[in-house]
């Protein structure tokens, strides 16, 4: 299936990033909100994303697309969904993660679009399988999870639900390959997708380091930044064990696993910090103490080091 047009619902954090990514990929999109003011924010910030892209040299540049400006005229915006969806090829939606809501949205797309169009989710926790379970056609239902900033990182999660077509998953790979993007196909629809469950494997063990005493979370944070985080973006972690050998690796498991946190639940740390309403930046005090910090100087910094890895990835070999 090619795909020529798009709608990406939602206008917060995800949908502009989600609608600069398709226009710079050569795709008329309509980005769709419930208010004019939402649709505003949201083109304005669409714009502002694409030129940010092209002054970079990080705009990815189709044959149909070469300037961040023609990018940015294969925007339009709607306050009114059904018109917006009637003739397109994809619909991505961006919304809150609450299940109730997007299985009632996604009833209502099923009803509303064509039914070739393929219908995708950007959840990042929710079952696709689940959301997909009042829709009359679930087989072309799916995740598209773009990570946060999802103008610069790379990796979508593809999920396949229970019902998937192989070729609705294969179709969306490919256009975010033509977008420029690093996409990745989950076939079993699992809490976590792929990418969350190896950060929350992860966060598991750090939150239970800092409870048993082992170390701080600024020196948790330090010696990820400072060890194994240098060495990913062009190392994985799988590619590093075959490359010491797996009878080390073996070696080292069989020492280290049994002193693993294995609890299946969040930890006691973790639970504390919320009933408080310790709830990180946005309260002032979580694992940080953020009176003290600059939370937007860290997304700022966080945006700088993306786009610098960005840069070194793509330049010219030799």
């Amino acid at each position: 299936m090619i795909v020529e047009k798009a709608v990406v619902l939602g206008t917060g954090m995800m949908g502009p990033g989600i609608a600069a990514t398709l226009c710079a990929g050569g795709i008329d999109t309509v980005l769709v909100s419930r208010t004019l003011e939402g649709v505003t924010a949201g083109r304005d910030k669409v714009a502002g994303l694409l030129r940010t892209l092209d002054e970079e040299g990080l705009l990815h540049r189709t044959p149909r697309e070469k300037s961040w400006e023609g990018a940015y005229r294969r925007l339009s915006v709607s306050i009114d969904l059904a018109a917006a969806v009637k003739d397109t090829h994809l619909v991505i939606e961006s919304t809150p993660e609450n299940l109730e809501f997007k299985q009632a949205l996604f009833q209502l797309l099923d009803a509303e679009t064509p039914e070739t169009a393929i219908l995708a989710s950007n959840t990042s926790a929710l079952s696709i399988t689940s959301i997909a379970a009042r829709c009359r056609f679930p087989e072309r239902v799916a995740t598209a999870h773009f990570w946060n900033p999802p103008h610069l990182i790379p990796l979508v999660e593809i999920v396949r639900g229970e019902k998937t077509a192989p070729e609705v998953a294969e179709t969306l790979r490919q256009l975010l390959e033509n977008c420029g993007k690093a996409p990745v196909v989950v076939q079993k629809d699992r809490p976590g997708q792929l990418g969350n469950r190896l950060q929350h494997a992860l966060l598991r063990e750090a939150i239970y380091i800092v409870e048993e005493g082992i170390a701080s979370a600024e020196d948790i944070d330090r010696a990820l930044k400072k060890g194994m985080a240098l060495r990913l973006p062009a190392y994985g972690l799988l590619e590093h064990q075959d490359m010491v050998g797996l009878d080390l690796a073996l070696a080292v498991q069989e020492s280290v696993t049994p002193d693993l946190c294995d609890r299946p639940a969040a930890g006691a740390l973790l639970r504390n910090l919320v009933e408080r309403g310790e709830l990180g930046a946005k309260t002032g005090k979580g694992l940080y103490d953020w009176s003290r910090r600059d939370p937007q100087a860290l997304i700022r910094q966080r945006d700088e080091c993306i786009l610098y890895l960005l840069k070194l990835a793509n330049r010219p070999s030799g």
